[in-house]
């Protein structure tokens, strides 16, 4: 699993990030996502302005992006909360990095279904194109992240690159997309196994197989 910490506070983390304020747009976003609360509540929209944060730090760096310590102050401040508190949300999602991460951040699964329908052989196709976990690789393109259950156990084994899911993938399927990926291409997302949509059964429905084109009524049939 990932080994959740902080990135050190150092005077180089300072210098880079001390500085760090919402762009315009960010700004607005950030003032949008309070006006959601009651007044004095502001600190309910913790979580979605350290998601904006991360994505602007991303921005600035072509990555993934993560939250340096300085980040994460300044969100406390904008909604004027104990930077504890913020923190304390920011190390208990991993949907926050805390170090810095590649430009993609390849999550395997790595719980039970995962596990059991190929997600070690995932892991080692991944290491074998220069990853390593929690590590940027030389290139910059990637960070290997393994993680617990994120929800896609009908169509395991899956990764998670940034915003999208990677389903039903073999070792081919996955430097399949990695390949597109490193080619700036955009991969299909979602199941990758050819004639599935979503999580519906491997080769097509077995039964009320006319609901598959439209609404059908059933009911003169039962």
């Amino acid at each position: 699993m990932a080994n959740r910490h902080i990135a050190p506070d150092t005077p180089e983390l300072r210098e880079r990030w001390g500085s760090f304020e919402w762009t315009k747009e960010n700004k607005a976003k950030a003032d949008w996502h309070i006006a959601k609360y009651p007044e004095g509540r502001a600190k309910s929209a913790t979580m979605p302005l350290l998601d904006l944060a991360q994505r602007q730090v991303g921005a600035e760096t072509d990555t993934q992006g993560w939250l340096p310590l300085p980040v994460i102050e300044y969100v406390a401040a904008y909604i004027d909360v104990p930077v504890i508190r913020v923190l304390e949300v920011a190390t208990f999602y991993f949907m926050y990095n805390l170090v810095p991460v590649g430009k993609y951040h390849v999550q395997v699964c790595g719980t039970t279904p995962c596990m059991l329908r190929g997600s070690d052989d995932i892991i080692a196709a991944c290491k074998k194109r220069g990853m390593a976990k929690g590590e940027v690789s030389e290139d910059g393109l990637w960070t290997l992240t393994e993680v617990e259950c994120m929800g896609n156990c009908a169509t395991a084994p899956m990764v998670q690159i940034n915003d999208a899911n990677y389903e039903d993938l073999t070792v081919e399927r996955l430097d399949a997309v990695l390949d597109a990926l490193t080619k700036g291409e955009e991969p299909k997302e979602g199941t990758q196994e050819p004639g599935r949509h979503t999580s519906e059964p491997s080769g097509g429905p077995t039964t009320l197989k006319d609901m598959v084109d439209a609404n059908h009524d059933y009911r003169k049939e039962w």
